[in-house]
């Protein structure tokens, strides 16, 4: 038996599973949903009252947020626009419909080479903003604009300008709609300083003569979105719609396309993404909610949002719906902190259960050496020291091998013309060695997992955004801009091939083996640093420990 051929497919299949990992992002088929009441046709149109046939959800277009420039008519005493600005949120409201069309993020710059420029999350000219309001439902059954302020009402503030102070920890913006009937809501945001959540309080105030019934819709909108990118680029990150019923569930633009969601949850959000930024809504956690998605094909704009239970405010009295909207980066401890199951907008996929356990003793190391770079490579070591005895029993057997390579060369060389008896001769040898044929796979398999896992915490984790290490290691985020961690790489795959057993007869196989550290080369020049600077840390370390062994059981190196 060849005992390298395990090692051949072990590698051929390492490599296949990359590019099917990355295909997947983009071609995997969609999970199939249940259909529901609020699926509609797609040559039907919206209603007068914007609400699709046979729905009980506020489908509520997306509204031409872009159609105005971000900034008021000074020839006009009425303005248009709000701006609010924290230590780490800068945005602006729409005071129709009291809608957030933009929202900077100061703490978080564009690009390494832009760092005045901060990271803008929701965008106008991305058709990306957060809508809320009210939906009043009479006997009848029909919803009166003029009785509750949708996102198309206008607003009234005090003044246009919210900055929080070196003083100040908090902000809070009233915005108050009155329909002169004796109905005033007041939409209060309050802002805190560090923090990237804002509460949202929908007061209603009702002095008319009749009690006043109705429910609070909180929803976001983003324009149709197209994906670029290689095959190796790190844009395979999710950017889609998501909502949270007991576990995280993507509704992504083409389902929004495809079916209306309606789905009941208690408590639960609904949330847009991007790569390492989010926003999302959370209502009550204590209400069964609706959550729903819309597609406005007229516009081209996607919608998920969520409808809260209604609530009568009796005459001369005012009852209020609080909710939060978080605009950020995916910070996970910061998001599971905020509402269940947000933090899982940081998307691991399959290989969560690795990425997990990689993050948390990669924030443990970091708190301590405050860089990730080496924190990356002190997780190396300790990966590294976990797995010792199972590598060491790998590397033993590789290097019994080699030691008796001149038998196994001899039984070849013997039995050539009979493979049978060869295959026989050979595991017979091994049994009477004591040597384990696969071993060398270990170290392969112990390795694949580990090494996925840490990829998707590169790609995924926005603390590893931009994250220097040292001299031109400026975002370890990103491929190596000068290649020399993957020619390391690749160096040291060549001299651990040099410590292995070389019995291979088979002349392809021989090629392949000797090409593949090139092959791992090229791959690896387009890998986030973060990731090649483990590999290499790893191989350096394999290197030694199997030299070490040999030492000791060969004699030589």
């Amino acid at each position: 038996m060849d005992q390298q051929r395990p090692f051949l497919y072990l590698s051929l299949f390492f490599l296949g599973f990359l590019i099917w990992s990355t295909w997947q992002q983009e071609h995997a088929p969609k999970p199939e949903k249940p259909v529901s009441n609020a699926q509609v046709d797609s040559a039907k149109e919206l209603d007068n009252n914007n609400i699709p046939a046979g729905a009980s959800i506020p489908a509520i277009n997306a509204g031409d947020i872009n159609s105005v420039p971000l900034t008021n008519n000074t020839k006009s005493n009425v303005p248009k626009y709000i701006h609010v600005k924290t230590d780490v949120l800068d945005l602006k409201i729409n005071l129709q419909g009291g809608t957030i069309v933009q929202a900077d993020l100061p703490t978080y710059p564009i690009s390494l080479d832009e760092q005045d420029k901060p990271i803008r999350i929701l965008d106008a000219k991305k058709i990306y903003a957060a809508q809320s309001g009210l939906r009043h439902q009479n006997v009848n059954g029909q919803y009166r604009s003029d009785l509750a302020p949708n996102h198309y009402a206008n607003f009234t503030t005090g003044k246009i300008d919210f900055i929080l102070k070196e003083s100040e920890n908090e902000i809070v913006v009233p915005l108050t709609w009155n329909n002169d009937k004796g109905i005033e809501v007041v939409k209060t945001f309050i802002f805190k300083r560090g923090k990237f959540v804002v509460t949202q309080i929908q007061t209603i105030k009702n002095q008319s003569a009749i009690s006043w019934i109705g429910s609070q819709y909180l929803q976001l909108t983003h324009g149709e979105h197209s994906r670029a990118g290689s095959m190796l680029s790190r844009d395979i990150a999710y950017t889609g719609a998501a909502y949270y019923n007991e576990k995280y569930i993507k509704v992504s633009f083409s389902d929004i396309e495809d079916v209306n969601l309606n789905d009941q949850v208690k408590g639960g959000w609904a949330a847009m993404l991007e790569h390492y930024f989010v926003s999302a809504w959370i209502p009550s956690i204590d209400t069964e909610n609706t959550y729903y998605s819309i597609f406005d094909k007229n516009k081209t704009t996607y919608i998920i949002g969520v409808k809260t239970p209604e609530l009568v405010v009796n005459s001369g009295t005012e009852t209020s719906f609080t909710s939060q909207f978080y605009v950020g980066p995916t910070n996970q401890k910061e998001l599971a902190a905020i509402s269940k199951g947000l933090d899982l907008t940081v998307d691991y996929g399959i290989f969560a259960f690795v990425s997990k356990p990689i993050f948390a003793v990669m924030t443990f190391i970091h708190s301590y050496v405050g860089n990730w770079g080496w924190t990356i490579i002190f997780l190396t070591l300790f990966i590294k020291i976990l797995f010792f005895y199972p590598s060491a029993i790998s590397y033993r057997s590789m290097a019994k091998m080699k030691k008796m390579s001149p038998k196994i060369k001899e039984i070849n060389e013997k039995y050539k013309n009979d493979p049978q008896q060869k295959q026989k001769e050979i595991m017979s040898f091994y049994r009477k060695e004591k040597i384990n044929p696969l071993g060398g796979c270990l170290p392969m398999l112990i390795q694949m997992p580990v090494f996925m896992g840490l990829y998707w915490v590169l790609q995924e984790s926005v603390e590893l955004r931009q994250a220097p290490w040292l001299l031109w290691y400026k975002d370890l985020s990103l491929k190596d801009p000068t290649f020399i961690l993957p020619i390391i790489m690749g160096a040291s795959m060549f001299i651990q091939q040099k410590l292995n057993p070389t019995s291979v007869q088979d002349p392809m196989q021989q090629k392949i083996f000797t090409y593949l550290p090139v092959v791992f080369t090229v791959m690896f020049l387009f890998f986030p640093a973060g990731l090649v600077l483990y590999w290499v840390v790893n191989q350096i370390l394999s290197i030694i420990q199997q030299y070490i062994i040999n030492k000791k059981i060969i004699g030589d190196t």
